[in-house]
C-alpha cells in the first residue's frame, strides 16, 4: 500500500516561482523514507501540501490512500508532524504542553496522561518533564517535538529537518530515537540535507532537485550508484614511485586517482570487492617504502552518489533544452529563439487559386497554430 502518492504534483507561487515541478513520489507502508535535496529544492513545500496546509497548483496527492485537501482534518489526525526548528510556549513544561496537544486532538484526559508519560520516557525526557521549555536544550526541544507528533499514535510521521541545529550528541540521540520508532507498522518520512543521517536511519531515499524527484529507491541501490571502492591515503617519502604504480592496482582503465599534495584519492571501478583493493594498496605502500600518514575508505560514498545524481540531472536538463532549441530551428521557429521575424508565407486564395507557395502555406497554417510552443521542463 502506498501511504503517500503524488502524481504530477505542481506548485507555482504567484506565477513567478516553481517550487514543485510535476513531482511523482510514492512511499510504501513501513518505509523510513529520506527526502534529500539542497536548500530550496521543494522539501518543505511538499510537506505542507501533504498536510493539506497548502493547495497544489496542479496534480494530485494521496495520503493514507485518500485525496488530501485542506478540509481533510480526519486524515491529518492520522499524521504526526515535526517542523524545522520547532518552537513551543516557553512558559509551559513538557507535561503541560503535551496535555495541551492531547486536548487539541480531543483525547480523553486519562488517555492523554498515559500517552504523554509513555512518550516522555520514550524520548528520554522524564527527568526534564517538569522543567519550563525555555530552559531546555535544542536537542531536548526536538525530542519534545517528536513526542508531540506521536501523541495521536500516527500511522504516518513526517519529520522536517529533525537534526537541524543540533550538536553531534543531539544528532546521534535523535537518529537513534527515529530508528527506535521505525518498524512498528508506522511509516516515517524525513526531509534532510544531511546525507549521513539518511544513511544511518532510512530504508529508502528520494532525491529532490528543482521540485522534481530525480531518484527514488532503496538505500542499497543508492550505495551501488556510488563508486565501487574509494581509498584515500596520505603518504610521505617516494610518492612518485607510489603514483607510477597505481595503474597496476587494477585492470587497465579500472582505477582512477587524483593527487592533492601528499594525499592520493583512488577510485576502483573493477569487479573486485573493496577489501581486495585495500590489500593491494597496503602492499604497494610496503613495496615502495613510503610512510603511511592517513588511510580512509569510502566515507563519502553516499555524498558522491547524491552529487552524481544532481550532476546527471543538470546534464539531462541541458541536453533536453538544447534538443528542443535545435528542433525549433529546424521547424523554422527562429523568432522564439532570436526575436527575428521570418518572412510571411503567402496563403492560398479563398477561390482556390494556387501559387507556387500554396503547399508551404497550407503546412504553415497547420503547424503554426497547432499548440502553444514552449521549452521542455528541465
Amino acid at each position: 500500500m502506498d501511504v503517500i502518492e503524488t502524481t504530477d504534483l505542481t506548485k507555482i507561487y504567484q506565477n513567478r516561482y516553481i517550487a514543485l515541478n510535476a513531482m511523482n513520489m510514492r512511499v510504501e507502508k513501513g518505509m523510513v523514507y529520506g527526502l534529500v535535496g539542497p536548500n530550496g529544492a521543494g522539501k518543505s513545500t511538499t510537506f505542507r501540501i501533504l498536510l493539506g496546509l497548502q493547495r497544489p497548483t496542479a496534480g494530485s496527492v494521496k495520503v493514507l490512500g485518500e485525496e488530501m485537501t485542506a478540509e481533510r482534518s480526519d486524515i491529518r489526525r492520522r499524521v504526526g508532524f515535526l517542523p524545522t526548528n520547532p518552537s513551543f510556549p516557553r512558559n509551559l513544561t513538557p507535561i503541560e504542553y503535551l496535555e495541551f496537544v492531547g486536548a487539541v486532538m480531543g483525547m480523553p484526559s486519562e488517555r492523554t496522561k498515559i500517552r504523554l508519560a509513555t512518550l516522555l520516557q520514550a524520548v528520554d525526557m522524564t527527568s526534564a518533564a517538569g522543567q519550563r521549555i525555555e530552559g531546555l536544550s535544542t536537542g531536548m526541544v526536538t525530542r519534545l517535538g517528536i513526542a508531540a507528533a506521536l501523541m495521536n499514535d500516527p500511522e504516518l510521521l513526517i519529520l522536517d529537518e529533525p537534526t537541524s541545529g543540533l550538536d553531534p550528541a543531539g544528532r546521534k540521540e535523535t537518529i537513534e530515537l527515529i530508528r527506535e520508532l521505525s518498524g512498528r507498522d508506522r511509516t516515517i518520512i524525513i526531509a534532510t540535507h544531511i546525507l549521513g543521517d539518511v544513511e544511518r536511519v532510512c530504508s529508502d531515499v528520494g532525491i529532490i532537485s528543482q521540485g522534481r524527484i530525480i531518484y527514488s529507491g532503496p538505500m542499497a541501490e543508492m550505495r551501488r550508484l556510488a563508486r565501487h571502492g574509494t581509498i584515500v591515503v596520505e603518504i610521505e617519502g617516494n610518492t612518485t614511485a607510489f603514483e607510477q604504480q597505481i595503474p597496476l592496482l587494477d585492470d587497465v582503465g579500472a582505477v582512477r586517482w587524483e593527487r592533492l599534495g601528499s594525499e592520493f584519492r583512488m577510485s576502483f571501478m573493477g569487479a573486485e570487492p573493496l577489501p581486495v583493493y585495500i590489500h593491494r594498496v597496503l602492499d604497494l605502500i610496503d613495496r615502495t617504502g613510503v610512510d603511511l600518514l592517513h588511510f580512509n575508505t569510502g566515507t563519502d560514498e553516499i555524498e558522491e552518489a547524491f552529487l552524481r545524481r544532481l550532476e546527471e540531472d543538470r546534464t539531462r536538463g541541458f541536453l533536453r533544452a538544447s534538443a528542443w532549441a535545435a528542433t525549433q530551428r529546424l521547424a523554422g521557429h527562429d523568432t522564439l529563439l532570436t526575436g527575428e521575424v521570418t518572412p510571411a508565407i503567402p496563403a492560398a486564395t479563398s477561390t482556390g487559386a494556387t501559387t507556387g507557395n500554396t503547399t508551404a502555406a497550407t503546412a504553415g497554417a497547420e503547424t503554426v497554430h497547432a499548440g502553444v510552443l514552449g521549452p521542455p521542463s528541465v
